[in-house]
């Protein structure tokens, strides 16, 4: 189900790791990308990566940053689907249809 997702932010968080492991630069991330690391890194349950998202932005920024790409995420679920967005995130929190 989230196999899709899940392996598009593992892509971007390992061209992230790598171009910070060729020594350029430290560049500002955007709340977007502080969301898109976030999220990967819970599901990955991976701590120091929790961690470093969190740094990049303000609670805030990160808050609406990861519920834009939770919108995003159900909607593209649905198309993929073709069920509606409400059928899609009640399924994905285990919860009984409406």
């Amino acid at each position: 189900m989230f196999g899709g997702i899940h392996k598009s932010f593992t892509r971007l968080l390992h061209s992230w790791r790598s171009e910070a492991s060729t020594g350029q630069q430290k560049r500002t991330h955007n709340l977007f990308e502080a969301a898109a690391v976030y999220v990967s890194a819970c599901a990955e349950d991976d701590q120091d990566q929790m961690d470093e998202a969190v740094a990049w932005v303000s609670p805030e920024a990160l808050s609406f940053g990861v519920n834009e790409l939770a919108c995003r995420a159900v909607i593209a679920l649905a198309r993929e689907r073709d069920e509606s967005p409400r059928t899609v995130a009640r399924d994905l929190l285990g919860l009984p249809a409406a």
